[in-house]
């Protein structure tokens, strides 16, 4: 019976596949129509495209760009099924490559906007941009000769990036200078670390920032796990996944393979056609079976990450500790194109060990403005641990001990959207030529002084929650028709709760200067830098050293049952 269906599903694609290709043709149109076939839609709208297409291009008023015109097409189509089905041309190749592999041919930089110039945003350590003299800050006025003036970041990525070996000619203004300054860069292959960092962060505790799941994720955990116990002698360990959007799913696998035995059902994927009901098992000797394990996640841990952290979880192997993460229970596979264009597309949903599926939002039902729903709670499932502790789908993954995530003050937010943190940075490495390793490094008050000098003629005006609230209750006394009492309470509430900027400045002191820091830190000691800058007076981090030093805590949290 399999068999049959299989063969079946095959023909008809092979009949669609053959429909496509020879799309206006009326004789297979009309054959289509009359043999009634369920895949006589696609053939029949295919028709009405290609014509349309076809027409636009022949006959719209202003000139077309066909190539354009068609990706926005494809991108509209697949916008309306889910955020993770997308179409690359040719063109953006080097971006899958680095989605998959984590490589790209190009200089080694991040780059951004700001005030319609293209700035370098950050040179990756070692790197094309970093050996060639580039720093953040430096505004890119032309490249190969071409303005860069009035291009966007997507748009100057493309010029950047390209094959190992090529040159690309950069002229930059750099802020603090009068002349321009030229730069010849020589593309190299960039491979950027899927663990960034990893060391001893208390006596025998060990810590792994791991920031993406790109080819050889599961070696790289498991190099810098197996340096640890050896060259440290850790008794635990801590895997960072905050910030981790994810990526290869047997990459997950081989991360968890590293702390359980070989055989165990780590996720297993069920999609509408059956070729893609799978289970992904571990397939290697284990590193660790006993090792103490604690996994940090956050809002923006997805896909991958929550395999990990949800199997983790499910197995009770390790505990779990953070914000609930993202909510991705979907499976993407990529396939190939004509053209050399490639699409990724979700085929199924994955299931952890409990049985679960973190999927939050329902993509085949969406409000009247077109959002995807989250799952309601009356249908979210309950399941159970391999203790039996109580575990839920359809909202991502609930750590163990819940971190209360720290708001962005108004201020800080302001600041950060404006770029005056980025300026500020950039200023003080102008005038700073070293500073004390990540590790130490503080502002002094002077600094924060300076800071609050440089900010003394900028517009970065903001509404705080309270005048936000107050605004609504304004709005809603007005449709009620009770404002008219109450204006001259109002005016005067106005008055008291109106923000002060320089008073801000202050009262939110404590949560500016770690951002700062934080920038600072990176234009001396990059990527690194920022990891170990935010590390200093991390909550999270902090909670995980507090359990292992509570062997008792540790394993109440693994075997308490509801």
């Amino acid at each position: 019976m399999m068999k049959k269906i299989k063969t079946k599903f095959k023909s008809k694609l092979l009949l669609v596949s053959t429909l496509l290709a020879l799309t206006g043709s009326t004789v297979l149109f009309t054959a289509a129509v009359k043999s009634k076939d369920p895949y006589f839609q696609i053939a029949k709208n295919i028709d009405i495209f290609t014509n349309l297409y076809k027409q636009v291009n022949m006959y719209y008023v202003d000139e077309t760009t066909p190539g354009s015109l068609m990706k926005s097409a494809i991108d509209a189509m697949l916008k309306s099924l889910d955020p993770y089905t997308v179409y690359y041309p040719e063109s953006d190749i080097e971006d899958f490559k680095f989605m998959t592999t984590g490589q790209y041919g190009g200089i080694g930089a991040v780059i951004r906007t700001i005030d319609k110039h293209v700035v370098v945003s950050e040179p990756y350590e070692g790197f094309p941009a970093h050996k060639a003299g580039l720093r953040a800050g430096d505004k890119i006025i032309t490249a190969d000769g071409d303005t860069a003036i009035g291009k966007n970041s997507s748009e100057m990525s493309k010029i950047l990036k390209g094959q190992p070996g090529t040159n690309v000619e950069l002229v930059v203004k750099r802020p603090g200078t009068e002349d321009l300054i030229s730069f010849t860069v020589t593309r190299e292959e960039v491979k950027i670390d899927n663990v960034p960092h990893y060391g001893e962060i208390a006596p025998k505790v060990g810590y792994i920032h791991l920031r993406g799941f790109t080819q050889n994720a599961g070696k790289d955990v498991k190099d810098a796990l197996v340096e640890l116990k050896e060259e440290k002698n850790i008794e635990s360990v801590v895997l960072d996944l905050r910030g981790n959007g994810g990526g290869l799913l047997r990459e997950a696998v081989n991360i968890v393979n590293l702390f359980v035995p070989k055989g165990v059902e780590v996720v297993s994927t069920r999609g509408q056609n059956e070729e893609w009901n799978r289970s992904h098992q571990t397939l290697n000797k284990p590193v660790d079976l006993d090792i103490p394990l604690i996994v940090l996640i956050d809002g923006s841990s997805a896909s991958a990450s929550e395999i990990v952290a949800g199997t983790i979880q499910d197995l009770d192997r390790g505990v779990v500790i953070g914000q609930t993460s993202f909510g991705k229970g979907l499976v993407q596979q990529t396939k190939d194109l004509s053209y050399n264009s490639k699409m990724k597309i979700t085929v199924a949903k994955y299931y952890i060990p409990s049985g679960r599926c973190i999927q939050k939002l329902d993509y085949s039902e969406k409000d009247e403005f077109g959002r995807a729903k989250p799952m309601p709670d009356s249908l979210k499932g309950e399941f159970t641990t391999k203790n039996g502790r109580k575990v839920f789908d359809g909202d991502g993954i609930e750590p163990d001990i819940y971190i209360e995530e720290q708001k962005t003050p108004p201020i800080l937010a302001a600041l950060v959207r404006k770029n005056f943190i980025f300026d500020y940075a950039t200023i003080y490495r102008l005038k700073n030529e070293s500073i004390a390793p990540p590790e130490s490094f503080k502002l002094s008050n002077a600094d924060y002084q300076s800071f609050k000098a440089f900010l003394s003629d900028k517009d970065y005006d903001y509404t705080t929650k309270t005048e936000e609230m107050l605004e609504k209750l304004e709005k809603a006394t007005k449709k009620e028709q009770y404002y008219e009492k109450l204006e001259k309470a109002y005016a005067a509430l106005k008055s008291e709760i109106k923000h002060n900027k320089e008073q801000d400045l202050e009262t939110f002191k404590e949560q500016i200067i770690p951002v700062l820091e934080n920038e600072i830190a990176a234009r001396y000691y990059y990527q690194k830098g920022r990891i170990l800058t935010s590390m200093n007076g991390d909550q999270n981090i902090d909670k995980a050293v507090e359990v292992f030093t509570q062997n008792e805590l540790y394993n109440e949290i693994l075997t308490q049952v509801d």
